[in-house]
């Protein structure tokens, strides 16, 4: 007979109270994870965030209340959770670790390729998950048996951690989102979770939690910060758009200079003076009116326009009103394309032309509460799987906004095998990158190329010319001076081996270099056979077959492909023991 323990088996009761779990994030899927572990029976946690929490999360993020704003999320969702559980044995981490675990949960957007790769060199299972809205999925990640994190190009990132809107904006859409949410804030609908002021709170600012946590309880013992409105201090100004430009591209942009440590390994952004600006104004734009990209003094100058032109129908709207951001409304559109591209001058990035910004300015993606629920739950149904040596039986899980033609809105499909083209979990990874080695310099091979584009931290790079040649080291300012170099100057020719290794990761990569004199405008290098920034297409009718709910087949699919979907809003990932 079975011996049961509460609902499960007695080897399963005993396996879940004994095995060891890395729970990565404790934001809105890691803080209900949380709970469902500890009230499942899971007594050996460790739980790794990085974030501080903020007013915006206490509306989804459960374990947090008021009286923690500003402090470590992990931190207090470890003694949030404890109350569930007394006797569980959990450690919580606001830094970087590198612990033998039974199994990983993830959550954070910016480390889920390394916990790919750790978990790969460790040889341990790995639960990957994320919400985005209404839609989310979970799926499970064991070497050697399904697909790793990477080995399917992901979709371009919809959403964006809020300190690097407000702080570290690196890409255009960063700086439209911004100029969204100050859209909100100033005409519209106030948001705490649209906030467009430097987040004094980013923990990359402030590594010591406690540091972090009295800037962002300045005012009140217990969290309640008191904040001046973005809309009343405007309207107190008159909408003046001279004082709103001087506040958000001056004023705001110089205090972000004074969170130094935010800029040693970034180019630190440029302050704008309206007067200065003024003084020195031409203007050079031609061509159609959407397919322009104007000056610096032409975005002022269209800013100004189209903050008088709000100011006016809020005016006319009555006391109280407020406007609804519209693409298709030309002053709404107007003040966003002006307010992005002069983020976008700031951060030193090339401006867009009002065409572009209107067609990457999609809808911003909500988090709801009860998507990150449902997620949890089917993590921990995952694990459990794992826990009682059933892999096999693991599924791809994905929660569809509405039912399928079944009538169901949790489609599991069978998890894929590895694909032999993937450049990290392959026996021996190897990739072919095409560019010019007489334009690209070192420091974009180690920054864009092997960092950024394949994901590595701390990467030695050599070249395969039998000398052994290094061409980056991991050991800071051991090849610093060939930094400013091209590849060319080192004999790198179309042919061209290159090995990266990192430590860190345990993984060793065969780059191949492709030459050529041309590639698209703006583009610096390509890497042949892939687009990165793409999602696959949608199942075939074949690969139907692999879609399954409650053990029989359906042809209906998810809403979003099995491959491609990526949840970039509330990610979570974690590691389970192996069976």
């Amino acid at each position: 007979m079975v011996q049961l323990v509460g609902s499960l088996r007695k080897e399963l009761a005993d396996s879940i109270s004994t095995c060891k779990i890395l729970v990565v994030g404790a934001g809105g899927i890691g803080c209900e994870l949380l709970k469902n572990l500890v009230l499942t029976g899971f007594k050996n946690i460790e739980v790794i965030d990085l974030d501080t929490i903020d007013v915006s999360n206490l509306n989804r993020q459960f374990l947090f209340q008021k009286k923690h704003v500003g402090k470590s999320k992990a931190q207090v969702a470890k003694e949030s959770a404890l109350q569930f559980c007394p006797s569980a044995n959990i450690t919580a981490y606001h830094d970087s670790i590198m612990k033998q675990v039974s199994f990983l949960f993830h959550s954070l957007v910016t480390a889920r390729n390394h916990v790919n790769r750790m978990c790969l060199a460790a040889d341990i299972p790995l639960i990957e998950s994320g919400t985005a809205g209404y839609l989310g999925q979970v799926t499970v990640i064991k070497k050697g048996m399904t697909e790793c994190y990477e080995c399917q190009p992901k979709p371009a990132q919809k959403t964006f951690p809020g300190c690097t809107i407000r702080n570290t904006p690196s890409e255009p859409i960063h700086c439209i989102v911004w100029a969204k949410y100050l859209f909100n804030q100033l005409f519209g609908e106030e948001d705490a979770d649209q906030e467009v002021s430097p987040d004094t709170a980013d923990p990359e600012a402030a590594w010591n939690p406690e540091e972090t946590a009295a800037r962002a309880t300045a005012s009140d013992k217990d969290g309640d910060i008191k904040r001046v409105s973005t809309k009343e201090w405007a309207r107190s100004t008159g909408y003046d758009p001279v004082k709103l430009f001087n506040k958000l591209f001056k004023d705001d942009i110089m205090y972000l200079l004074t969170m130094d440590k935010l800029w040693k390994k970034r180019k630190a952004p440029t302050p704008l003076d309206w007067h200065q600006l003024e003084n020195s104004a031409h203007d050079t734009s031609s061509g159609l009116k959407d397919q322009q990209v104007l000056d610096v003094w032409g975005y002022c100058q269209l800013f100004q326009h189209s903050v008088e032109t709000l100011r006016s129908q809020l005016q006319e709207k009555g006391e109280g009103a407020e406007l609804v951001w519209d693409k298709d409304d030309p002053p709404a559109m107007d003040f966003v394309t002006a307010a992005a591209n002069l983020r976008m001058h700031i951060f030193s990035m090339s401006m867009k032309s009002r065409f572009d910004v209107k067609s990457m300015a999609g809808n911003i993606i909500p988090a709801i509460a009860t998507t990150n629920a449902v997620i949890a739950g089917l993590i921990v149904l995952e694990g459990l799987k794992i826990l009682s040596g059933e892999l096999e039986s693991c599924r791809t899980i994905f929660l569809n906004k509405c039912p399928n033609l079944r009538k169901k809105l949790l489609v599991p499909c069978v998890l894929d095998p590895p694909s032999a083209n993937c450049y990290v979990c392959a026996s021996k990874p190897e990739v072919t990158v095409k560019l010019n080695v007489h334009k690209t310099m070192v420091l974009t091979l180690q920054d864009k190329i092997v960092k950024e584009r394949f994901g590595m931290v701390a990467p030695d790079v050599q070249i395969e010319d039998g000398k052994g040649t290094i061409l980056i080291s991991s050991e800071e300012g051991e090849t610093e001076a060939n930094n400013s170099k091209f590849l060319s100057d080192f004999g790198i020719r179309n042919g061209s081996r290159l090995q990266a290794d990192d430590f860190l990761q345990d993984y060793t990569l065969l780059i191949n270099v492709l030459h050529v004199e041309d590639l698209e405008r703006d583009v610096e290098f390509e890497v042949v056979g892939e687009a990165p920034d793409k999602a696959p297409p949608p199942q075939t009718n074949q690969e139907e077959v692999n879609s399954i709910t409650n053990g029989n087949k359906d042809s209906a699919q998810p809403s979003t492909s099995s491959k491609g979907y990526e949840a970039a809003k509330q990610p979570q990932t974690v590691t389970f023991p192996p069976p």
